[in-house]
C-alpha cells in the first residue's frame, strides 16, 4: 500500500525526498506498524495476534476484509450502506447465529472452522 496512505502526506513526502530512515518507535507514531516489541518477545505476540485472528470465524474474517477494503473507496454514504448490508448478510451466517446465542447464554462462542 502506497506510504501516502498509511501516514500523513507531509511526513510521507519527508520520508520520500530525503530517504531519511526512521526507528521502530517513530514508525509506530506515525501509524506505520500497529505494534512495536522487544525482539524477544516478538514471536509471542505474533502467535497471540495469529491467534486472535484464528478464533474468529473464517466467513466472518474474509467478510470483514473485503468490506474494508471496498469501503475505503467509498464516500462516507456509501461506506455506510455497504457496512450495513454486510452486517445483515453476515447474519444469515451459522457462525453468526452461535455468536448471538453465546452472548445471550453468557458463555464463550464454540466456532466451528471450515476445513481449509
Amino acid at each position: 500500500m502506497p506510504l501516502v496512505r498509511n501516514m500523513q502526506p507531509k511526513q510521507a513526502m519527508e520520508m520520500l525526498l530525503t530517504g531519511g530512515f526512521i526507528d521502530a518507535a517513530e514508525a509506530r507514531a506515525r501509524g506505520l506498524v500497529n505494534r512495536v516489541v522487544p525482539a524477544e518477545q516478538l514471536d509471542a505476540t505474533v502467535d497471540e495476534l495469529v491467534g486472535a485472528v484464528l478464533a474468529k470465524p473464517r466467513e466472518a474474517i474474509a467478510t470483514g476484509k473485503q468490506l474494508f477494503y471496498q469501503q475505503r473507496e467509498l464516500g462516507i454514504e456509501a461506506a455506510y450502506q455497504l457496512a450495513g448490508q454486510t452486517m445483515a448478510c453476515n447474519m444469515m451466517f451459522d457462525a453468526a447465529q452461535e455468536g448471538v446465542q453465546a452472548f445471550i447464554d453468557k458463555r464463550a462462542p464454540a466456532w466451528r472452522q471450515a476445513a481449509g
